[in-house]
């Protein structure tokens, strides 16, 4: 019985081992290497994307935030600035805003 058991776990060993052994051979064939290229360009791309949305986020945050602030120290509404651009802030405000 204990040398089934041995046989058994030396066979799901070779099994495992075998496998792995194939899949490292196949990323390092061209077609593996391309398709490691190939995804990791794409990781790139859609990182560079999501970096830019966060951005222009950011950057239409800040606008509105100064916009709100010439508004609220002028009295005036800011000349060319369409009112869908301006945003009532109702916020209250953080920890490092001046006002």
């Amino acid at each position: 019985m204990k040398r089934l058991f041995w046989l058994g776990l030396g066979v799901a060993t070779g099994v495992v081992l075998t496998r792995k052994a194939a899949e490292a051979a196949q990323r390092l064939t061209p077609a593996g290497v391309g398709e490691q290229v190939g995804d990791g360009l794409r990781e790139l791309a859609s990182a560079i994307g999501a970096f830019g949305a966060e951005v222009r986020a950011g950057m239409s945050e800040r606008e509105h935030e100064l916009t709100d602030l010439v508004e609220q120290r002028t009295g005036q509404p800011l000349p060319g600035m369409p009112s869908s651009a301006r945003s009532v802030s109702a916020r209250a405000p953080r920890a490092g805003d001046r006002g």
